[in-house]
């Protein structure tokens, strides 16, 4: 952020008081992005961590109040282990282990002990990181290790040791609860619940199942086994494939073990689509995302990694390139302070309103007057767009999309009226049973109520109108149909009234209530539906540069290497590396140098030829004649910089040795950038 304010500071504000007015803006904006993130994370998770700890509570419980008969006696050999199936977006499985762990914590047990496969690749590693988390000490696996570590503590570990066995965290675990009771630090409980947290259960959390060494896995489950009768154990598993990875990696002598109750997470997808809904799809969060910009985070999302962490860090990347780009972006801010800082703007910034592409048909001396307007289409915009959504979303083979963001990219392109795909849903919508349309018009009109705008609220009051009249005709017909009079002269009268349509074919009075439903909203979609690019001073809500943000987040490696080693200046920026007529540069460095003299060679590259050609762009950068090296020599200092560079090369993957010729290497890229 202080690189972006120094940064910011030089490009667009003449004065550090408008420089700070932009960074406080940007600041503000980021942190709203930041809480949204937690609180949407913790609302997803909530369901599923409430009930992994009731699992905890249940599973401790039983330890303690033991029965007699046999399936208490079978249970009580079993390890409790919670699966907690998460998916395969790892980088999100941080945030949802710290607060399991928190709540933990702070609800049941203060012994938590959370591992990762990368730290545990041997059973003594696994034994030593466990007790190590849960008794806050070092702990000693051998003599010699406990010598060769003599001098070596931390401010959390004391310098006591103990040694790793489940038997030391056995006595450990008795005097720890026998001296101290634990207490909730939040909470303040009844006696029975005070009485169950004196022994509180010990918790085990395993991150990356899958990751973990089965025979290591293995040994530790049997160990624990016997310390079952002793020691509240409760594991907890984080799965981010499915289920049947225990069954893959534990034998049926093991897993018989453990007694396993599965959990199972939100899918990433349903968490992308309630981010795009909180974050997006309303006007209080005034940074918006072209539509090109949105398809960029989207399809990373969706192709790589599906993980909600990483597209909000793109979120927050593009908050940071529009306030560093856009002069206007101080004005992308609540209505009453944008009004404000409109009020604010000098010569200089009336010279940028100009070459605005959304201004160039606008008078001058209209700005608060045209971002009041962009305020009001926006309130107007969101509803009519989850109306839009509400109607087409239930349409066989969903011509406008299944999630409402693909929706609203769509309108963010073009006007979506004018597409083929929306005069098929209003075709289809012209087709829908009356109990289908009542229940969307319904939503509709709970969606138009509670919206901020005065002219949707009526159109909301007038389709609940709509509604009643519907479903009293429905109403009608029902009492009718069942007269007890009249059942027979009315299937006749039926039979009668569908021989007639079929001849005249005019339509039903619900037909015709139907269609004036469906013009009423393909009006609404008309008027509040135009695409923002139609709005003035949309730039200051909408970041645009997708080039840019597809450049930061879905990097090519292979590309960005061959563009450094060919064109170092693009990334050094240094003048003297500036050629575009391809000649090789003996100012670049000896990597370039290298790497640009073996794309003029074949399959096999001679070293000997590859190093004297190298010598002879090196002497010339020294401002020596390249002919007057004595014998053909290259002096040690540039023949160690020329074994440097081609091990470098070959670490790069554009070259390797051969044993067809001792004193060649072989080429293995073709085509530069």
């Amino acid at each position: 952020i202080n690189q972006f304010y120094l940064s910011h500071k030089c490009v667009h504000c003449s004065s550090a008081s408008g420089h700070f007015v932009f960074f406080i803006i940007y600041a503000t904006r980021s942190l709203i992005i930041q809480i949204h993130q937690f609180i949407l994370q913790e609302d997803l998770n909530k369901k599923m961590l409430d009930g992994l700890l009731e699992f905890v509570k249940k599973s401790a419980a039983s330890f303690w109040c033991r029965d007699d008969d046999w399936m208490s006696r079978m249970r009580a050999s079993e390890i409790p282990t919670a699966a907690l199936v998460l998916g395969v977006n790892m980088p999100d499985h941080t945030i949802t282990f710290e607060s399991m762990t928190e709540l933990l914590h702070d609800s049941l047990t203060p012994f938590v002990a959370s591992v990762q496969a990368k730290e545990c690749t041997a059973m003594k590693q696994l034994m030593q990181k466990v007790l190590q988390r849960l008794m806050g000490t070092n702990v000693m696996v051998d003599e010699d290790e406990a010598e060769a570590d003599l001098g070596f503590h931390t401010r959390d570990c004391p310098q006591k040791r103990v040694n790793c066995s489940l038997s030391a965290l056995c006595d450990w675990y008795q005097s720890a609860t026998k001296k101290s009771p634990v207490k909730s630090p939040r909470k303040r409980l009844s006696s029975s619940q005070s009485e169950f947290l004196q022994s509180p259960p010990v918790v085990v959390i395993f991150r990356d199942l899958e990751a973990f060494s089965p025979q290591v896995l293995q040994d530790f489950i049997l160990v624990c086994s016997q310390y079952v009768h002793q020691l509240p154990l409760v594991f907890i598993f984080g799965i981010a494939t499915s289920p049947s990875t225990i069954q893959r990696m534990l034998p049926h002598s093991v897993s018989s073990l453990l007694c396993i109750e599965l959990f199972q997470s939100l899918s990433c997808t349903q968490h992308l689509a309630t981010i795009i809904d909180k974050l997006f799809l309303t006007s209080k969060f005034h940074f918006k995302f072209s539509a090109k910009v949105l398809q960029v985070l989207v399809g990373i999302f969706l192709y790589h990694d599906f993980s909600v962490c990483n597209f909000i860090k793109g979120l927050q990347l593009s908050l940071l390139e529009h306030f560093h780009s856009q002069p206007l972006s101080v004005l992308c801010c609540h209505k009453q302070e944008a009004l404000v800082h409109a009020q604010q703007l000098n010569d200089r910034d009336g010279c940028v309103m100009k070459s605005q592409t959304s201004l160039l048909h606008h008078p001058q001396g209209v700005c608060q007057k045209l971002l009041k307007s962009l305020h009001k289409y926006h309130k107007n915009f969101y509803p009519a767009l989850r109306c839009l959504h509400v109607l087409t979303s239930i349409l066989p083979k969903y011509p406008l999309g299944k999630q409402i963001r693909e929706l609203y990219v769509l309108c963010l392109e073009k006007k979506v009226w004018e597409t083929q795909e929306y005069d098929s849903a209003m075709q289809l919508i012209r087709m829908l049973a009356k109990d289908e349309l009542v229940t969307c018009l319904q939503k509709c009109v709970e969606i138009l109520t509670f919206c901020k705008s005065k002219k949707l609220k009526k159109v909301g009051q007038q389709l609940q109108d709509i509604t009643y009249t519907l479903y009293a005709s429905t109403i009608k017909c029902i009492n009718h149909l069942h007269h007890p009079y009249s059942s027979f002269n009315y299937s006749f009268q039926t039979l009668l009234e569908m021989k007639e349509c079929r001849r005249t074919r005019r339509k039903t009075p619900y037909e015709i209530l139907r269609n004036a439903v469906v013009d009423y909203i393909d009006n609404l979609v008309k008027t509040h539906l135009y695409p923002p690019e139609s709005q003035p001073l949309y730039e200051v809500w909408y970041y645009s540069s997708s080039g840019t943000v597809r450049r930061h987040l879905n990097a090519t490696p292979r590309t960005s290497i061959q563009t450094a080693l060919s064109h170092p200046y693009c990334y050094l920026q240094n003048e003297a590396l500036k050629n575009d007529s391809g000649i090789i540069s003996s100012a670049a460095p000896d990597i370039c140098i290298i790497y640009k003299l073996h794309l003029e060679c074949g399959r096999l590259i001679n070293l000997y030829d590859w190093l004297e050609a190298y010598a002879t762009v090196a002497t010339a950068a020294e401002g020596k004649d390249p002919s007057a090296i004595e014998g053909g020599k290259v002096d040690e200092l540039k023949h160690a910089r020329f074994i440097r560079a081609v091990s470098e090369l070959e670490f790069l993957g554009f070259v390797k040795s051969t044993k067809q010729k001792t004193d060649h290497v072989a080429r293995l890229t073709w085509g530069g950038c």
